[in-house]
C-alpha cells in the first residue's frame, strides 16, 4: 500500500551501472550501524509449516497472547512486492556496527548480490545499541595528516567501490575530528554519485542514521535496494526502521515485509519490527503474531521475549473452545475510551479464530481472494462483525481495489470500534479523498491525529494537505506548524519541513476572510 506522503518523498534518478564488483569490507565504525540482526538462513532445517485445522476439539480456554501454534510461517516464496526499552515505535532501531563487521556474515568477499541468501549464516549481531544520532566529538583518532592522505585518495580514485570505501573512511576520520558537518556532506557525495555499489550505500545509509541524517539515509538505502532489485534485506530491514520512527507507517510497513518475503519469513528481527509497528499503530494481535514468529525463528531474541511478555498482559483476543460450530454471539461494541488498558479482550472461538490465523498466512504472501474467503467465515460465525476481521479484510480488499468493500467494513469498524483501531480513521479517509469528498476526508484524517496524539504526528501532515487542498490555508498552515513542533520535540525535524511552512506561510495570507 503506497504511501500518502507524497508530498515530501524525494525522487531518485535512474541509476547507471559503473562498476559491477561489489565491496567485500564493510565500513564498521563509530559512524555506523548495522541491521538489527540477521535473517536466518538455514532454511533446509526448517519444518514444513502445515495450516491450522478449522476443527479444534480441545476445550480448554487458551488466550492469544500464550499461543504459539497455529500460525505456522508460509512455505513458499511470495511474489516480489534491540531491546525493549519502551513500548512506542521509536524504541526501535537498528544497532551499531561491530569493528570490522562484515555486510553478509559467512559469505565470501567475491559474492554477488544476486547470490542465494541461503549461503548466509545466521550470525545475529548485537541489538543493545541505540539509535541516536551521533555527538559532536573531540580531536581523539584524526589528524589533519590523515584527512589530507585520505582526500589525495579519494581524487586519484575517480569513481567505483573503492572510491566509496575512501569516502566511508574519510567521513569516519572527519567524525573522530569532531568534523560532523564535512562528514556528512561527504556521505551525501556518495548517495549523489551514479555508482553501483550496493553495499557501500547500505553503510552509508548506516552512517547517515548514526549522524542523524535520517532524509538522505532512507535515500541511501533505497538505492541499495534498487541496484539488488528488490532482493536485499538488511537494508530494507534499517529503511522500515527509520521510515517507523518517522512515522511513515505505511512505508514501513512496506519495507519490513518486504524483508520477510526476500527471507521467506525466516528474519527475527524484521518480523519483531513489524511487530513493533503493528503495536504502534493499535493492533495488538497481529503484533503478538510477529513476536512469537521472532521467537520461533531465534529463541534468543530478548527484544521480541519482552514484548511478548508485555503484551501477553493485555491479550487482545481470548480463544474460547467451543465443543461445536455453532456461530459465536455478536461481538458487543468495545467502550469507547482512548486509554486501551480499559477495553476487555475480544473473544472468539477455537475454529473462527483458526479461520482467523489461516486468512493472516494467506494475505501476507498476496492470496488476497483465499484469504477473503477466510475472513468472511470468520465474520459468518461472528454475525458479520469481528473488528480485527472485518479490518484487516478491508485490507485484502484495498490490495485487490475491491474500494467499495474495503469502505463498508471500514466503515464499520469506525462506527464501533474506531477509537480502539484509529487506523480504521486513516483508512477510511484515503478512501474520502479519493472519492473527492474531501470535508469526510478531513474529518477522519484529524480523528486519526487525535488518536495518535504524540505517538505518530505524520497524521497532521495529512490534514494539512486535505485543508490546502480545499483552500483553508490558514488551517493547513496551522496543522502543519503542529506536526513541525511534534517533530523537533522528538528530534526528528524532517529536512523539507521548513520550506512547507514557507510556502503555507506564503498562501496564508491571501486567504479570503
Amino acid at each position: 500500500m503506497r504511501s500518502w506522503f507524497y508530498y515530501y518523498r524525494q525522487r531518485e534518478k535512474p541509476l547507471r551501472i559503473t562498476n559491477t564488483t561489489p565491496v567485500s569490507l564493510a565500513l564498521a565504525l563509530s559512524v555506523t550501524l548495522s541491521v538489527a540482526g540477521t535473517p536466518v538462513q538455514n532454511k533446509s532445517s526448517k519444518k514444513k509449516p502445515t495450516q491450522a485445522s478449522p476443527a479444534s476439539g480441545k476445550l480448554r480456554p487458551r488466550s492469544v497472547s500464550t499461543k504459539s501454534e497455529g500460525e505456522p510461517a508460509p512455505s513458499e516464496q511470495p511474489p516480489v512486492s534491540e531491546a525493549v526499552k519502551s513500548l512506542d515505535e521509536n524504541s526501535i532501531k537498528p544497532t551499531a556496527a561491530k569493528i570490522n563487521e562484515v555486510e553478509e556474515p559467512g559469505k565470501p568477499a567475491n559474492s554477488k548480490p544476486s547470490d542465494s541468501s541461503s549461503d548466509r549464516s545466521g550470525e545475529r549481531s548485537s541489538d543493545t545499541e541505540p539509535l541516536e544520532p551521533a555527538a559532536e566529538t573531540k580531536e581523539t583518532n584524526s589528524s589533519p595528516e590523515i584527512l589530507t592522505s585520505l582526500r589525495d585518495q579519494i581524487e586519484a580514485t575517480p569513481s567505483g567501490s573503492e572510491r566509496v570505501r575512501l569516502q566511508l573512511k574519510l567521513a569516519e576520520q572527519l567524525v573522530a575530528a569532531g568534523k560532523k558537518t564535512e562528514a556528512i556532506k561527504e556521505l551525501h557525495a556518495i548517495v549523489s554519485a551514479n555508482v553501483f555499489d550496493p553495499q557501500g550505500l547500505y553503510n552509508t545509509g548506516n552512517a547517515l542514521a548514526r549522524l542523524g541524517d535520517s532524509d538522505e539515509a532512507i535515500n541511501a538505502y533505497r538505492k541499495a535496494i534498487d541496484q539488488r532489485k528488490g532482493n536485499y534485506s538488511r537494508a530494507l530491514n534499517n529503511l522500515g526502521v527509520i521510515l517507523l520512527r518517522q512515522g511513515r507507517w505505511d512505508e514501513a510497513y512496506n519495507a519490513l515485509s518486504s524483508a520477510l518475503k526476500v527471507e521467506n519469513f525466516h528474519y527475527a528481527e524484521a518480523s519483531y519490527n513489524l511487530g513493533r509497528l503493528y503495536s504502534a499503530r493499535g493492533e495488538g494481535d497481529l503484533a503478538m503474531r510477529e513476536w512469537r514468529r521472532a521467537l520461533r525463528i531465534d529463541p534468543s531474541h530478548e527484544a521480541a521475549a519482552q514484548a511478548l511478555s508485555v503484551g501477553a498482559s493485555q491479550p487482545a483476543i481470548i480463544v474460547i473452545p467451543r465443543a461445536s460450530g455453532n456461530p459465536e454471539p455478536r461481538v458487543k461494541k468495545s467502550p469507547v475510551s482512548p486509554n486501551p488498558t480499559t477495553w476487555k479482550p475480544l473473544e472468539l472461538d477455537a475454529v473462527s479464530y483458526d479461520y482467523l490465523q489461516r486468512a493472516r498466512n494467506l494475505s501476507e504472501v498476496g492470496k488476497h481472494r483465499e484469504a477473503i474467503e477466510n475472513y468472511q467465515r470468520v465474520l459468518s460465525r461472528s454475525h458479520g462483525y469481528f473488528p480485527p476481521a472485518n479490518l484487516e479484510l478491508s485490507y485484502a480488499l484495498l490490495a485487490l481495489n475491491r474500494t467499495d468493500e474495503a469502505f463498508a467494513n471500514l466503515l464499520q469498524v469506525a462506527n464501533h470500534d474506531g477509537a480502539r483501531y484509529p487506523m480504521t480513521y486513516y483508512h477510511l479517509a484515503r478512501l474520502y479523498e479519493m472519492k473527492g469528498n474531501l470535508t469526510a476526508a478531513e474529518e477522519s484524517f484529524a480523528k486519526a491525529a487525535m488518536a495518535y496524539n504524540t505517538r505518530n504526528p505524520s497524521f497532521l501532515l495529512d490534514v494539512s494537505r486535505v485543508r490546502e487542498r480545499r483552500g483553508n490555508f490558514k488551517g493547513a498552515l496551522e496543522a502543519m506548524e503542529e506536526y513541525v513542533t511534534r517533530m523537533e520535540q522528538q528530534g526528528l525535524k524532517p529536512s523539507w519541513a521548513d520550506e512547507r511552512l514557507s510556502t503555507l506561510r506564503l498562501k496564508a495570507p491571501s486567504e479570503p476572510k
